[in-house]
């Protein structure tokens, strides 16, 4: 029976998954559409669960780290994790952010400050705005990761159950039948919503890459690439998806990551450098004494524009991120077994935030530097094209060249990584929580997602890629507290015996 469930399950995942990439594909700006109606709905009527829920899902992560419960193993009392810390902070944080930090690094914060310019002065609109771009990639979206991830991992390698979101149900509440059909559910859906939020990343990555190849080449029209590009990725993420996880994703995700850091220190060095670290050192401090209640503004009694101007993107943001969660949490999981419960949610938690703080200060903090103190050109170019801004930065520095090759390499190696761990991930939750799944069956989910990416690539409009995903999480929103309830009903349990 297990045999026919997995089957059943796999097959139903792939049409499914196929189906979407192909109403994409047919009448991408149909897909599109409908997505930004459905979701403008949810988030109408149910945008104050959301943030309640992303805020609660914070406050759970802060209890168990400082619980007794923090010291708990995710596996054997003397487990040992598989990977340095170095190697898996990398591993963890590469999957879950790359390209979206290198696609929003100077982009979301100056849309945010055109944005609140209109009701407050231009220095404190610029304060607000990375507070709100912090809000955004901050400790709310890692709880959500880490959360998900702990409860997989814990349920996995604690309690010997498959690494499934569907194990916790099973495990916590019993095997009757409708816990059995939920728990296929909660494995369809996820399967669904990974596959669809991955493909709107690798989207992004070939708009952003594309824009800068076209920079690098002198090609005015950049959507002349669009293709040449995304083909060159399809390929990239074959060899690796049906090589080792360890071999493969660890060197492309650590080398992403060099690149990365590389950047920001030199931006850091070359630009403003005590301009850029006074607002890094207020803004995380903002950040830190306003994060809590922050996350639960709905933006209530202001006017339609910054309401929508709130949904676009902090609302969006929270259902991106349970969009990616059960990926992100299943990868991340994963990759930590043998780490206690505290270090995990320490690690899963804060490091990545850091580096947000670091990133986004630096990125957006040279687009302030331009908008309050020079003439204003990344503003205008990022009001034309999101997708430009981060080159036009680069820019106005030495060596541009080699800094927009760099930026190339390392969206690509980021886009690379977020498919092959998803490729991994999805494989895994098919074959019914094999943590090693064939190569062959890796490579047909890689195929599937090359197809929801060119999908997403035709809709063309990075606001309704955004829709579509979001659309896809919108059960998460109701998943995800049932499974909170499930570990904390087994970690008592636990407890008790």
């Amino acid at each position: 029976m297990p045999g026919k469930s997995t089957n059943l399950l796999l097959i139903s995942a792939l049409f499914i998954s196929a189906m979407i990439a192909f109403w994409g594909i047919i009448d991408p700006k149909g897909l599109g559409d409908l997505a930004a109606s459905a979701v403008h709905l949810q988030f109408g009527s149910r945008g104050w669960f959301i943030m309640l829920e992303a805020s609660g899902l914070l406050f759970v992560a802060i209890f168990l780290a400082f619980s007794r419960f923090g010291s708990i193993r995710l596996g054997p009392n003397d487990a040992e994790p598989e990977f340095s810390t170095p190697a898996w902070i990398a591993m963890l944080f590469a999957a879950g952010m790359g390209i979206g930090l290198l696609f929003y690094g100077a982009a979301e914060p100056l849309t945010h400050f055109d944005e609140l310019r209109k009701y407050i002065r231009d220095p404190e609109a610029a304060g607000y705005a990375l507070f709100v771009t912090y809000l955004n990639w901050g400790f709310h979206a890692w709880a959500i990761y880490g959360v998900v991830g702990l409860i997989m991992a814990y349920f996995a390698y604690r309690r010997h159950r498959p690494l499934l979101l569907s194990a916790p149900l099973s495990d916590a509440l019993g095997d009757a039948a409708w816990i059995r059909v939920m728990a296929w559910l909660f494995d369809l859906m996820a399967i669904v919503a990974i596959a669809v939020g991955l493909s709107g990343s690798l989207a992004m990555g070939v708009f952003q890459i594309q824009t800068g190849v076209a920079g690098l080449l002198g090609i005015n029209d950049a959507n002349t690439l669009t293709f040449p590009v995304f083909i060159a990725m399809c390929v990239a993420f074959v060899i690796p998806l049906r090589r080792d996880l360890g071999d493969g994703m660890a060197k492309l995700s650590n080398a992403a990551m060099l690149i990365a850091v590389g950047l920001l220190v030199y931006l850091l060095i070359a630009g403003p450098t005590s301009y850029l670290m006074n607002g890094i050192v207020s803004g995380f401090g903002r950040y830190l004494f306003n994060v809590l209640p922050a996350g639960f503004s709905t933006a209530e009694f202001f006017d339609g524009d910054l309401v929508n101007w709130f949904q676009g993107w902090t609302l969006n943001y929270m259902i991106w991120w349970l969009a990616w969660s059960p990926f992100v949490g299943i990868f991340i999981a994963r990759i930590s077994r043998g780490r206690t419960i505290r270090e995990f949610l320490i690690g899963v938690i804060v490091a990545p935030t850091l580096f947000s703080v670091l990133w986004f200060g630096i990125f957006g903090g040279l687009g302030f530097f331009d908008a309050l103190r020079s003439e204003g050109v990344l503003s205008a170019i990022n009001r034309e094209n999101l997708d430009a801004t981060t080159f036009a930065l680069l820019d106005k520095f030495p060596v541009s060249r080699i800094t927009h090759v760099a930026t190339i390499t390392a969206a690509f190696l980021f886009v690379v990584t977020s498919v092959v761990s998803a490729g991994f991930t999805l494989a895994m939750i098919g074959t019914g929580g094999d943590e090693n799944p064939s190569p062959r069956i890796r490579t047909v989910w890689g195929a599937i997602l090359a197809a929801l990416g060119l999908a997403m690539v035709l809709v063309g409009d990075i606001a309704l890629v955004r829709s579509i995903i979001a659309l896809s999480a919108i059960a998460f929103v109701f998943i995800v507290p049932v499974l909170v309830i499930c570990l904390f009903r087994t970690l008592r349990r636990e407890e008790g015996s």
